[in-house]
């Protein structure tokens, strides 16, 4: 079992920025590709961005690039999503997911979740 933690979220002007963090404990986290979800009021959970294993391997949504960066810190076990320049239509619920492969996460296919952090953006 790998345990997910986001923090981070919260309230912030459009243009403004946050940063994400998402915690893992449990299984080895390096073994597992990591990915950024986010879920608006009534619509469906979308793929934001994921990162590979080793971190070199990164692939982003259309409407997050440029904008949103992720990384990871193994030593730490932790995930990051720097999210700048930051419009009222990102406003959702993020999740933080682990996968055995990075091509799952741009699937939706997870084995693990997190709980979720709320990200609102005001105009």
């Amino acid at each position: 079992q790998l345990h997910l933690v986001e923090s981070g979220g919260g309230l912030v002007q459009a243009g403004g920025s946050l940063r994400l963090s998402c915690a893992a404990s449990g299984r080895t986290f390096s073994n597992y590709a990591m990915g950024w979800f986010r879920q608006a009021p009534g619509k469906e959970r979308e793929f934001v961005v994921y990162i590979g294993w080793s971190g070199s391997i990164t692939d982003y949504a259309d409407s997050v690039k440029g904008r949103f960066t992720i990384s990871r810190d193994n030593a730490k076990n932790t995930v990051y999503l720097q999210m700048n320049s930051l419009k009222p239509e990102d406003t959702a619920v993020y999740y933080c997911a682990a996968a055995s492969s990075a091509r799952r996460l741009t699937k939706g296919d997870a084995d693990y979740w997190g709980q979720g952090t709320q990200v609102t953006v005001s105009s």
